[in-house]
Formats: structure tokens, sequence, C-alpha cells
């Protein structure tokens, strides 16, 4: 009972975000023509599933504690708020994550040095904050820059850097495009609970701007990196810009539905499909690269 508690816990279907940025990175290697050591990409995965799997731990309790999650809440049920598990457990579970997160991280720092550190660190240091601590991003209206920032540019550059020792064009743009649609999915989540969050000054973006502006970033943000595709047909990746638009009709799909319906429990229908649409757009951009 508690293992299946714990694996709702850990919000399975956002994992992907940590997964997708890790796999597109290394096919980057490959297409920059590096030889690819699949043990880093292993350990930075599992390292960046773990500091996910923590945020999303401290966010449930915080959350909680903070008044953001009541009955009146639109989203999936959180443990802490169902009382399936104690904020304690939760707590203790998110740490739990992290120190996992910081022995994945080991052969990662004897590879890359310094820079992974000061990476490491201030990935656990944010994914706290993101709920926690005296400012914390998501009620500031910073979580979509965190989820950028870590879930796209660093990320993916991060596993490049690992494998050649810089940085490069090439990994920023996908860094982009992949951390514009992970930022899609806290988007859609903060547009839904929009009224919940404003009753407890949890100031999203959405609430700060109101509801026609955060749909016009979510517009931006689903669009944004199919136009960078060009980028890469510049660069002569031609599958590389190709491959992705397979994925444009869920774009079309979500647009559609996202300007046609209020803020209400429907969302939860268009976060699944950003999910889905994060993992076809970087699965093919990653096989357009590893082809090329």
């Amino acid at each position: 009972m508690k293992i299946s508690v714990w694996f709702v816990a850990i919000r399975p279907k956002t994992l992907t975000a940590a997964f997708v940025p890790v796999l597109v990175g290394t096919a980057l290697v490959a297409a920059s023509g590096y030889s690819v050591q699949w043990n880093l990409s292993l350990f930075a995965s599992l390292s960046a599933f773990c500091i996910q799997s923590g945020t999303n731990l401290f966010n449930d309790a915080l959350d909680f504690k903070k008044g953001a999650d009541t009955t009146a809440r639109l989203g999936p049920l959180r443990v802490t708020q169902g009382q399936l598990l104690s904020y304690k457990e939760v707590w203790v579970g998110a740490l739990f994550c992290f120190a996992l997160a910081v022995a994945f991280a080991i052969p990662l720092i004897f590879q890359g040095g310094w820079p992974i550190i000061i990476i490491g660190i201030l990935a656990l240091l944010f994914g706290y904050a993101y709920t926690g601590g005296p400012f914390p991003l998501s009620y500031l209206g910073f979580g979509d820059l965190f989820v950028l920032l870590f879930f796209g540019l660093i990320a993916t550059g991060g596993t490049f850097f690992l494998h050649t020792g810089w940085w490069s064009l090439e990994s920023l743009v996908a860094g982009l495009q992949i951390g514009f649609l992970a930022t899609v999915l806290i988007a859609i989540n903060n547009l839904r609970d929009v009224q919940t969050d404003r009753q407890v000054n949890k100031k999203t973006i959405a609430v700060r701007f109101g509801v026609a502006f955060s749909k016009k970033e979510i517009f931006f943000l689903l669009t944004a990196p199919f136009l960078l595709g060009f980028f890469w047909m510049m660069r002569g990746y031609v599958l590389a810009a190709l491959l992705p638009i397979v994925s444009l009709s869920v774009v079309v799909s979500l647009i559609r539905g996202i300007y046609s319906n209020s803020p209400s429990a429907i969302y939860n229908q268009f976060l699944e499909k950003a999910a889905l649409l994060h993992l076809m757009f970087g699965l093919l951009l990653a096989i357009g690269l590893f082809l090329e």
C-alpha cells in the first residue's frame, strides 16, 4: 500500500522532464562527433530523477502546510493533503531523494569537476526553494524560470559538457526547446489552479498577470521549440529539424483546448497531453540527432 502511495507522491508522469533533456544532450554529443559515455548519461538521468522526485515531495508537503492544497484543488490528489502520508514522512522522503541524487552525482563530479559540483548544489537548493524557504520560487512567480533553467538549459547543456568539457550554441538551443516544453507543464498547472492560488497569495504568473496573459505564455512555450527547428536546418541537421514536426498535431490540440476552456478540471487532460508532447518532441529530436 505504502509503495503505491509513494509512487503517486513522486508524480511519475512528470519524471520525463528529467529524462528527456539528458537524452537530447546525449544525442547532441553523438551528432557533434564525440563518443557517448552511456554510464555518464545514466547517472545524470538517475540524479535528475531523484532531484525532481525530491522537489515534487517538498512541494507536496509544503503546499499543504501553506494551505495551497485543499479539497477545492482541481488537480490530482496530493498525498499529504489526502492524509495518505504524513507531512513528516513526505519531508523525510524528499530528503532521501536528494541524498540519492548526491550519490548518483559522484561519478559525474569526478568527470566534470567543479562546474558539476556547483550545478548540483544549485539544483538541490532551488529544488527545495521551489516551494520552501523564505523566498519560495513558485510563490513569487519564478517557478517557470526554474523549470526552464534546470530541466532545459542546465540538464541538456550539462550532459553535453560532461562528455565534451565545453558548452556549445547547439546545446543552448536544444536546452531551450526542451525547457520550453517542460515549462508548459508548470504553466498549465498554474493556470488550472489560478483561483485557489490567488486565495493563498501564491503569486504564479497566472495570478500576477491574469488568465489571458498565461494563455499567451503557453502559446509561446508550445510554438517556440518548433520555430527553433530552423536553427537545426541552418546547421545542416535536417532530421533534427523535421522529425519533431510529427508532434505538431498535439500542439494544435492543446492550443485549441486551452483557448476554448476556462481554467477547470479539464486542464488535467491538457497537462497529460503536454507531458506526452514533451516526451514525443524530445524523443524525435534525439532520434534526429542520433541519425545525423
